[in-house]
C-alpha cells in the first residue's frame, strides 16, 4: 500500500525529529562500547552509520521537497 504525500510528509518529519536523534545517541554509544579507534576509522564508522540510517527510509523522503502532486489547480499549475 502506497502512502499519500501528506502521510509521507508526516512520517518524514517524525523520523527527522524523533528517530534521527535517537539513532545518533545509539550510534555514539555503540562506538563508545569499544576502545576509541583512530580518528579516521571513527570518522568512517560515523559516515557509514549516517548513510545506513537513511536507506530504509528513502521511499518516504523521495519527493517530499516538491509540491503536493494532488493539489493541482484547474489550469494545471501548482
Amino acid at each position: 500500500m502506497a502512502l499519500s504525500y501528506q502521510a509521507r510528509k508526516r512520517w518524514a518529519l517524525a523520523i527527522l525529529l524523533i528517530g534521527l536523534p535517537v539513532y545518533l545517541v545509539v550510534a555514539v554509544n555503540l562506538v563508545d562500547l569499544f576502545d576509541r579507534p583512530p580518528f579516521l576509522v571513527e570518522l568512517a564508522i560515523y559516515i557509514g552509520l549516517g548513510f545506513l540510517w537513511a536507506l530504509p527510509f528513502r521511499f518516504i523522503f523521495k519527493g517530499i521537497g516538491q509540491a503536493d502532486p494532488a493539489a493541482r489547480t484547474d489550469d494545471g499549475t501548482n
